[in-house]
């Protein structure tokens, strides 16, 4: 089967400042994939690129089998195409959110693609009633807190029923419940023939919503794995500065720092 995308030596710079340095990496369709690393390490660029936001200095990215170039997504036919196959949800929903009312930006999407007004009227009130935001319908996004943003955002997005989603730290800045929500239809993708691609650098999800790891350092890439064999490995951890770290006393002598992990599954019920 066609690869999902294929990133083959991509280097990017904002400036002259590399944020991207010969990455390659191949992601299957209906893989689940966490982009782990710190903060700069290349995950949100690396998203843009797989988006069609941002375009290789140098190096390709192939989605379904074909490159993506600046050039290909300026025909209106291959953009809407592409748009309707492949969606991303931003790390600040405000980024995201720009129309009066949630109700338009639901449609808002769909109108773009030519949908019929019965059809849009008729995803747009399921697509509020699966994510539980019904009642926010007729709301300015800009009035909404930040998780009701985040759902809004994310159901903007998936009211196009994408065949890949990307994930630019999803929980960030959510309340406990709000994450568990989210990663709870995130583990519901698992076998949908979705694809599912997550930047983040919270490890207590990682295990939940992927199946598959790439460790992102300096925009390089440093690991790729199963999600448990990377998780598993403490010294890539904390050399990539992705580890959580806690001091512990032990039996009243000086305190000493460990890196570890939480289960992700432990971590949900504890929320």
């Amino acid at each position: 089967m066609t690869p999902a995308f294929e990133v083959v030596d991509v280097h990017y710079a904002y400036q002259e400042a590399p944020a991207l340095q010969g990455l390659s990496l191949t992601i299957g369709q209906g893989q689940r994939v966490a982009l782990l690393g710190a903060n700069g390490s290349g995950k949100s660029t690396m998203l843009r690129l797989l988006d069609g936001l941002y375009f290789a200095d140098r190096g390709t990215v192939s989605a379904f089998g074909e490159v993506l170039s600046e050039a290909r997504l300026q025909d209106d036919e291959t953009a809407f195409a592409f748009r309707r196959r492949v969606g991303l949800v931003f790390q600040n929903p405000d980024v995201q959110l720009f129309c009066p009312t949630v109700f338009d930006e639901l449609a808002f999407g769909p109108l773009q693609l030519g949908w019929s007004k019965d059809e849009i009227l008729e995803r747009v009130d399921a697509t509020l009633a699966e994510f539980s935001i019904a009642s926010l319908k007729h709301r300015p996004p800009h009035r909404l807190s930040g998780g009701e943003k985040k759902r809004v955002a994310l159901a903007s997005v998936l009211i196009l029923n994408p065949e890949v989603l990307l994930l630019d730290e999803p929980t960030a800045g959510l309340d406990p419940q709000s994450a568990s929500e989210l990663i709870d239809y995130l583990v519901k993708c698992q076998g949908s023939g979705r694809t599912v691609v997550t930047a983040t650098h919270d490890l207590d999800i990682v295990e939940d919503i992927a199946d598959r790891c790439f460790v992102l350092q300096s925009g390089r890439l440093v690991a790729s794995g199963a999600t448990s064999e990377i998780l598993d490995d403490e010294a890539l951890c904390a050399s990539a500065h992705i580890a959580h770290a806690h001091y512990h006393r032990h039996g009243g002598a000086l305190d000493h720092r460990h890196h570890h992990r939480h289960s992700g599954e432990a971590a949900r019920s504890s929320k």
